[in-house]
């Protein structure tokens, strides 16, 4: 089932995709592409992925990792499908990495790689945009790099595991401006989702709603203010942002929603 979290008519609201219309817990269908796209869950914590494709360490001149090489992408980065990234002031390369999102069904501790799959609750699209100026030797992990607000985008949709038949062969592509600049395939991940699940939960505590970004293959090219990205993974949707520069925009971008329950444009 693919689900999503949306605002319509200025309600919050949860519904499931059928017949290309969302359906909410009243049996009242709203158009996709009439709503306003939410964060598809809460993630406690979002804990990303470097380098777990060798094309893309290749293409970035890196080795590939003798274990996941992870780092945390702050809660502030995150942004749903149809909100738009911010273009840091006097950036010179940022580029876009469409990822295969894992989402924690329930607490995770120790678990074995056997039986890692049991935890996941589903999967979205990720986007794990970054300013590759800062990202050197001095600033590892990459946090200024790949920590902008807005940095984050998931969804659209909250995809149940059970929809899935094999998490580690989809297709992944990106898009700008209709261009195809990036493909891959998840069979080409060097960590799985159970050795990535059983090597973090051997020494933190996954949470239910943690998402987990798994990286991204080759394809990497620079965005400009303007731009629309659409990153695809195959059976998951199509996650769309555009990127406006940040002194175009009139308010700062938050990632709250009002007390009212209207939408603030993320």
């Amino acid at each position: 089932m693919k689900y999503a979290r949306f605002i319509s008519g200025g309600r919050p609201l949860t519904g499931h995709l059928h017949d290309n219309h969302l359906i909410d817990a009243a049996g009242v269908a709203h158009d996709p592409s009439k709503v306003h796209f939410r964060l598809p869950v809460d993630p406690p914590k979002v804990i990303a992925l470097a380098l777990n494709f060798n094309d893309h360490a290749g293409e970035l001149g890196l080795t590939q990792p003798k274990e996941p090489a992870l780092f945390w992408k702050p809660n502030t980065t995150l942004l749903p499908h149809g909100g738009t990234v911010i273009y840091p002031r006097g950036a010179q390369f940022m580029h876009y990495e469409v990822e295969l999102g894992v989402i924690i069904g329930r607490d995770a501790r120790r678990v074995k790689a056997k039986d890692a799959m049991d935890y996941v609750g589903g999967y979205t699209i990720g986007n794990d945009l970054v300013v590759r100026d800062y990202v050197t030797n001095t600033f590892r992990p990459p946090m200024r790099g790949k920590g902008w607000d807005t940095f984050g985008p998931l969804g659209p949709y909250y995809v149940t595991a059970d929809e899935i038949k094999d998490p580690h062969d989809l297709t992944l592509r990106a898009y700008v401006n209709d261009e195809l600049r990036q493909e891959g395939s998840t069979r080409d991940m060097i960590f799985g989702i159970p050795e990535l699940i059983e090597h973090i939960s051997r020494f933190m505590t996954l949470q239910k709603d943690d998402v987990i970004l798994t990286g991204t293959p080759k394809g990497i090219s620079h965005v400009h203010p303007g731009d629309v990205m659409r990153l695809e993974i195959e059976g998951l949707g199509t996650l769309i942002n555009d990127i406006q520069e940040e002194d175009n925009l009139a308010e700062p971008i938050t990632g709250q929603e009002s007390k009212e329950g209207e939408w603030d444009g993320r």
